[in-house]
């Protein structure tokens, strides 16, 4: 079995490679457009079997992974931020809050797709505007969902509680993946 996976997270390379698994990195490109009739729980499986059907050159006896995690607060969903302004607005509507992260993970054979989602609850402390500058000034948050990451300043200095996986949160809910990989 060779291991694709489609993501140039620098977290998810790192925590496949610690759960144990060798792969390759290929890239993928597709625009990821939620239609508006997928609910909020949803959204992150459906970008990552969205992804892993915009995949066309699987071989035989090789395993494609994609994954993609969206932030929920109540019914709003937040992707990747597109600049400081919105990194800020993000983070600001999620001080003091609790809200979810979705990670959608798939995985895909010549004979089959597998599309699982997890979710964790993460409660914020109250972010003041100059934790919020020093945030995206320092960590560049542009790459992460909801605009921060739990493995950062942020998350480490200014979330509460959580209640889920950890890795979830970071962008790969590794107990799934390795399930899935080891019952493959």
């Amino acid at each position: 079995m060779k291991l694709l996976l489609a993501s140039q997270s620098p977290r998810r390379k790192e925590l496949l490679t610690n759960l144990g698994f060798t792969f390759d990195v290929v890239k993928i490109d597709c625009e990821e457009i939620i239609p508006p009739h997928i609910k909020v729980g949803e959204a992150a499986g459906y970008l990552s079997e969205l992804k892993a059907d915009s995949f066309r050159n699987l071989e035989k006896g090789e395993v494609l992974l994609t994954a993609d995690t969206v932030v929920a607060i109540g019914s709003k969903l937040l992707g990747k931020p597109k600049d400081e302004n919105d990194a800020r607005e993000m983070l600001k509507l999620l001080s003091g809050k609790t809200h979810q992260v979705y990670t959608g993970i798939t995985v895909k054979t010549l004979d089959k797709t597998i599309t699982e989602t997890d979710v964790a609850d993460v409660e914020f402390e109250d972010l003041n505007d100059n934790e919020i500058e020093y945030y995206i000034q320092h960590y560049k948050p542009f790459d992460k969902a909801g605009s921060y990451g739990i493995q950062e300043w942020l998350g480490m200095a200014k979330i509460k509680k959580m209640n889920g996986s950890f890795y979830t949160i970071m962008g790969l809910p590794t107990h799934l993946v390795y399930k899935i990989l080891k019952e493959i």
